[in-house]
């Protein structure tokens, strides 16, 4: 599992060097190729490229003109691109997907079970901020036996 926070560097060419955990996990469990999205713009999420095919295979399922799996598939090819981590660890961010996540420099890599989210650290502060962790949410968790 991709779990955890680290802080990561994006270098003047756009590439992340994952965090060492991270790249082990993905390396012994997925190989080195990669999927890049975003859903909304604000971040970018690295999903192992099998993890990614699984996402597929299951909106497969879903009639061609669904309107939330074009909404979905909209977003994530836009911001999407397959990528490979280079020897060093390192992850190409590709123009777009950067400039809209607002991803140089410093950033924040948070792993989330299954994919990895990086965000620019300022903006995942006010993200923390504006959507706070509720007595519902507790709730929710609580019916998982956690």
């Amino acid at each position: 599992m991709l779990r955890g926070n680290y802080t990561a560097r994006i270098d003047g060419k756009g590439r992340l060097k994952v965090p060492t955990a991270f790249r082990r996990y993905i390396q012994e469990h997925n190989g080195a190729e990669v999927y890049l999205t975003s859903l909304t713009g604000e971040n970018v999420r690295i999903y192992p490229l099998n993890e990614w095919e699984n996402i597929e295979q299951r909106l497969a399922l879903l009639p061609s003109m669904d309107p939330a799996r074009r909404r979905f598939l909209d977003r994530t090819n836009y911001y999407g691109q397959q990528a490979t981590m280079d020897n060093q660890g390192r992850i190409l961010i590709h123009p777009l997907l950067r400039k809209s996540a607002g991803v140089m420099g410093d950033v924040v890599v948070l792993g989330y079970l299954t994919y990895l989210e990086i965000w620019e650290l300022e903006r995942f502060q006010q993200r923390l901020l504006s959507d706070p962790y509720t007595e519902e949410d507790e709730a929710a968790i609580a019916r998982l036996g956690i």
